[in-house]
């Protein structure tokens, strides 16, 4: 599985057995309000409806149903948090670009992930999911702007990666490489992953991984 980004094998390691940890359900908030203490150090990750998040941290901790999955776009309606007995914490943000909700509903979620974005002292980074397939839409585009804003480092994670061919998916990687340039809170680095086939699961651990290192020192 191509990526661009690069780990040792120590990095490797430490991922690994980050996430051989007993994860579980944490807390879940639907408002500003309901949002739980700051602890510990958490890394979020956002992408559109059906992008594979909840397959991603099910891959991510080894626990097939950790994360609920859905073929029903925007049944993610809270951020969900997840923990072990480290002091990383998973964070599944609500699903983005799904027009059929409420407005009502999507003007809620939009003010919680605002509150989320710009108050989160703890927040590391934030993965933002895109389909290998497809690469960076519009849809894309807002939430990109809400990360910038906020001065929040957000890092790309294509999702789905073991169907695009070889040569294609090095295309998108440069692609949205390019596209990202001008972004100073993007990470600059993309990792390619299919939670599918376990391809970039381990890049992705160790990513994580190296961050909470440096968070913590």
């Amino acid at each position: 599985m191509p990526t661009a980004a690069e780990f040792s094998a120590d990095e490797i390691e430490a991922g690994r057995a980050l996430f051989t940890r007993e994860w579980h359900f944490s807390t879940a908030a639907g408002s500003a309000a309901s949002l739980p203490a700051r602890r510990g150090i958490e890394v979020a990750f956002a992408g559109r409806s059906n992008v594979g998040k909840s397959s991603l941290i099910n891959a991510l901790t080894g626990r097939k149903t950790l994360a609920r999955t859905s073929n029903t776009p925007g049944r993610t309606q809270e951020l969900i948090f997840f923990r072990s007995d480290t002091a990383l914490i998973l964070v599944d943000m609500p699903g983005y670009g799904f027009a059929a909700a409420p407005k009502p509903k999507i003007k809620a979620w939009t003010a919680l992930i605002d509150e989320y974005l710009r108050n989160r002292s703890n927040l590391a980074r934030v993965f933002v999911l895109v389909d290998a397939r497809h690469g960076l839409k519009a849809t894309d585009m807002p939430m990109l702007e809400h990360l910038g804003q906020a001065a929040v480092s957000h890092q790309i994670v294509l999702t789905k990666s073991d169907s695009v061919p070889t040569v294609e998916l090095a295309e998108r990687i440069a692609a949205t490489q390019a596209a990202l340039a001008k972004r100073p809170a993007a990470f600059p680095d993309i990792i390619a992953t299919s939670a599918r086939k376990g391809g970039g699961i381990a890049e992705l651990r160790a990513a994580i991984a190296r961050l909470l290192s440096e968070r913590s020192r």
